[in-house]
């Protein structure tokens, strides 16, 4: 198993321990490094700046949301950036929610399944650079039709100027129910996991197993990432960790998406904390975030997480692997949890 370093995207201001965060997971051997969107900082603009002190770990989007960019635009910057790298690139691509996708990019949310099968075509074609790229559509139609609202009827097929280093540079899936992971399965070459639990790893496969099984499914079981997001901290503090992680799990359970369709709140009520999920839901709709919080019990923040002593942590690993995870994607901040986890999972 190997492990990455996500970095996620910023708050209210950039990162300002990113640098010593990536320098020490490159030196310790971590494989990878990741950045993410939402509604502020992009994934790429990070991603390129801070690769560039890095010599050896890949560099990958994790995610980037597919309504940011067309599909054309989004393979311009991956083959710009694994030039750059040389040959580093991870491109992570999501579907992100209803409420960014049509709030904040002004874009149609409905068949996300659909979206992401084109738009993954559509960035295979640039990378393989065999012809020029056009597709039928319905969601990204190239050229743009004459009859299209606004065309002037002049678009033509065309193909990148710049030769791709790699025709084939790696696209994970952010996939969080059983139909976009199935697809994730079949259609990708890693899935990216969100509120991983080895518990759950059953379930999971017979997901993955529906997709690989499908004719003409890209991977199999034995060549294909599962690269799972982790918050690991190293304490003897328990309940202060949790503490300090409640709030995030209440946020997106209960505040990442509208009341009427929020994937997360549904993923965590497929774990099986339904009845804690509506409470979170209730308050924090309510504006009653302090009770929302209150609301999340212990244990569905630790499932998550890598938590506890050394020793503990790297049994935790264990489980995490033996789940079939291949990337623990942690979110530490601190470069001695970085160095610690180095050297927790050589020892596995």
């Amino acid at each position: 198993m190997k492990l990455g370093l996500q970095l996620g995207y910023w708050g209210a201001g950039p990162m300002t321990e990113a640098a010593a965060l990536i320098r020490a997971a490159e030196d310790v051997g971590f494989d990878s490094v990741f950045t993410a969107e939402s509604w502020g900082s992009d994934a790429y603009t990070p991603l390129a700046w801070w690769g560039a002190a890095t010599s050896r770990v890949r560099l990958g989007t994790a995610v980037a949301q597919l309504s940011a960019r067309p599909p054309t635009s989004l393979a311009m910057a991956a083959l710009t950036l694994d030039h750059l790298s040389g040959g580093r690139h991870i491109i992570g691509l999501g579907v992100s929610g209803p409420q960014v996708v049509e709030g904040w990019y002004g874009q149609p949310f409905e068949k996300p399944l659909a979206r992401t099968r084109e738009y993954v075509r559509i960035v295979r074609d640039v990378l393989a650079r065999e012809a020029p790229v056009t597709s039928a559509g319905p969601h990204y139609p190239l050229p743009l039709p004459a009859d299209a609202a606004g065309s002037a009827g002049l678009g033509k097929p065309l193909k990148p100027i710049t030769h791709p280093l790699r025709a084939d540079i790696p696209i994970w899936l952010g996939a969080e129910g059983p139909k976009n992971v199935a697809q994730t399965a079949e259609i990708a070459d890693g899935w990216l996991a969100i509120f991983f639990s080895p518990r759950m790893a059953g379930q999971y496969n017979e997901w993955l197993d529906e997709g690989f099984a499908r004719p003409g499914a890209r991977r199999s079981r034995e060549d294909f990432e599962v690269a799972a997001t982790v918050q690991c901290v190293i304490t003897d503090d328990v309940a202060a960790a949790l503490d300090r992680y409640r709030p995030s799990t209440a946020l997106y359970v209960g505040g990442m998406g509208a009341k009427e369709r929020n994937f997360h709140a549904e993923l965590y009520t497929r774990m099986g904390y339904g009845e804690a999920v509506a409470d979170i839901g209730r308050l924090f709709q309510a504006g009653r975030k302090a009770e929302a919080v209150a609301a999340v019990p212990d244990e569905m923040v630790r499932e998550t997480m890598l938590l506890g002593t050394a020793d503990e942590v790297r049994s935790q690993i264990g489980d995490w692997e033996a789940s079939g995870v291949t990337t623990l994607m942690v979110t530490a901040r601190d470069v001695p949890t970085i160095e610690a986890l180095g050297t927790l999972v050589d020892g596995v």
